[in-house]
């Protein structure tokens, strides 16, 4: 087995914005007349999971009903606000250390997806702003997907759609070190919550749980492996342990 790809979440892994998230979700929630979140409540239906899924949940946990249209209305204005408070921010907060792990991931041939909640427009805007775009071959998007994180459709339509395009780009030996087949244990995925590690096992991908929303402890209970930072991923000695064994479901 050789590592071969690498899977990464967006929200509280590439940019920090939760707490923009939970100010969104508390100011849309008054809006419609309903109390704000309480903390055990954000990290239940919102943390780690699609705005589709986290208000479906919310307001049906506040008794109240959503209609497919009324929803999707909800989503929309949620994003127009989002995206307006990040044009009002001088410095996108994207976690440091990040391009140069990117830059790391492509000096040893691995493919780069991101597999996220959000929207696609969210972060496509985010990863122009910020120069990150060329390092993403795919983007599967909270729009792309009917079912969220902790469920594996997304990790899994991220493989599939790197097989796609490895198969487009079969003359640009760049992109994957062989001409297999991407199977999920060829891929790492790098999460930040819980459901997003869950999801990730599901689709039975390895693991690495960043210590940038839940504390280390968390991440090394739950994950394959746990990094409080980007610069702790040692890539060399994961190639190794790829090549030896593999990986379980318990964390390394």
């Amino acid at each position: 087995m050789v590592l071969q790809a690498v899977l990464l979440d967006f929200n509280g892994v590439v940019i920090n914005d939760e707490a923009i998230h939970r100010q969104l979700v508390d100011e849309l929630l008054l809006r419609e007349n309903l109390r704000p979140l309480t903390p055990v409540e954000y990290q239940q239906f919102c943390l780690g999971r699609s705005d589709r899924a986290c208000l479906l949940d919310l307001f049906d946990h506040r008794g109240r009903g959503l209609t497919a249209a009324y929803l999707q209305k909800l989503i929309d204005y949620k994003a127009e606000q989002y995206h307006q408070k990040l044009v009002a921010l001088e410095t996108l907060p994207i976690y440091d250390g990040l391009q140069a792990f990117l830059e790391r991931l492509q000096l040893q041939r691995l493919a780069i997806a991101l597999v996220t909640g959000a929207v696609r427009s969210e972060v496509e805007y985010i990863l122009a702003r910020s120069g990150l775009s060329g390092y993403f071959s795919v983007i599967v998007a909270g729009d792309d997907i009917t079912a969220s994180k902790p469920q594996p459709d997304g990790y899994l339509r991220a493989i599939a759609k790197l097989n796609e395009y490895r198969v487009r780009a079969q003359d640009d030996d760049s992109l994957l070190q062989d001409n297999a087949e991407l199977l999920p244990k060829n891929c790492l995925a790098i999460e930040d919550t819980l459901v997003g590690i869950q999801a990730a096992k599901a689709a039975q991908v390895p693991v690495v749980g960043i210590a940038h929303t839940y504390p280390y402890h968390f991440m090394q209970r739950r994950a394959n492996w746990a990094v409080d930072r980007f610069d702790e991923l040692d890539l060399d000695r994961l190639q190794v342990i790829f090549s030896r064994r593999p990986v379980t479901d318990a964390a390394a």
